[in-house]
């Protein structure tokens, strides 16, 4: 694991995570973390073809999937399937702290027999893009406490491979409960153009960008590029487009010796003043008190 990336969301140009797993040669990803108000990681949308279970030790906070807002208080699990938008949102400017588990599905796959029959159903089921976890579930007690395990066996490959099919025997069963019908989760037709619009941004977050450009990247009206964003993110195309600016200076911040104004202009901000005053308004203080206290961590 790259240590410089704990916590961290970073993502490709298609929007898709780029997942810091803990061992390069086992595709899984535990951290016993937390989200607190303006954190860099909080409010990212983002999406992988791997399976994301987080698990609520302490505190009250809201997971976003697929522009649906879903409360977690403590003791609550969520799983999110496959290639789902999804991101993590501070409640009332409070900590939360949890332990997410990022896998491939491809741990799952023993046999040919497994896959087909028990695995792929629930990951190419278009109408389960997540399944909630919370007292009113019968297996929500037992799939914290397999949650709250993993992170003292995160460098046992076998150890997790274990904790896995016992956590994916309780999703199967949740999915065989609810069935395929539920009106919670039927999928979103409007999921791919809102991805074409996110991989435009990422592709091109350096120029002037304008609302009507990113709409015509997907081929859509203004109007329904503004719902969309809103639906997925909270957020209108350009506050969004911010953002995913902000998010580039801090991993400059981070990573690099860049002066302030080198990194305004490779991020595709008009010089340091409205750089820094946009990056204050997403993260609470400005890039040279950033840096600094990454540093300093």
């Amino acid at each position: 694991m790259n240590r410089d990336m704990m916590g961290l969301i970073v993502k490709n140009d298609d929007g898709s995570e780029i997942v810091n797993y803990d061992d390069p040669q086992f595709p899984s990803y535990i951290y016993d973390g937390w989200v607190a108000p303006k954190a860099t990681w909080e409010k990212v949308p983002h999406f992988h073809e791997d399976i994301e279970l987080v698990s609520v030790k302490s505190g009250t906070m809201a997971y976003s999937v697929n522009g649906k807002i879903l409360m977690l208080h403590e003791g609550d699990t969520i799983f999110v399937n496959s290639n789902q938008i999804h991101y993590s949102i501070c409640v009332d400017d409070q900590i939360a702290k949890y332990v997410i588990f990022v896998v491939h599905p491809s741990v799952l796959y023993s046999s040919v027999k497994v896959q087909m029959e028990f695995i792929k159903p629930i990951l190419d089921n278009k109408d389960l893009s997540y399944l909630r976890f919370r007292d009113i579930n019968e297996n929500t007690e037992c799939l914290h406490t397999l949650m709250m395990e993993l992170p003292d066996i995160r460098h046992d490959a076998f150890a997790v491979t274990t904790q896995l099919f016992k956590i994916w025997a309780i999703i199967r069963k949740q999915s065989m409960t609810l069935g395929s019908t539920d009106q919670e989760f039927l999928s979103d037709p409007h999921m791919l153009l809102f991805k074409s619009m996110m991989h435009y941004i990422s592709d091109n977050y350096t120029s002037a960008l304008t609302l009507d450009g990113i709409a015509a990247s997907a081929n859509i009206s203004k109007s329904l590029c503004n719902t969309l964003f809103h639906r997925y993110t909270q957020e209108s195309p350009i506050n969004y487009l911010m953002h995913y600016r902000s998010r580039k200076v801090a991993e400059y911040l981070r990573s690099t010796s860049m002066s302030l104004t080198e990194i305004a202009e490779q991020t595709g901000f008009n010089g340091i003043s409205y750089m820094s005053e946009t990056f204050r308004k997403f993260f609470g203080k400005s890039p040279r008190e950033y840096r600094k206290q990454w540093k300093d961590i």
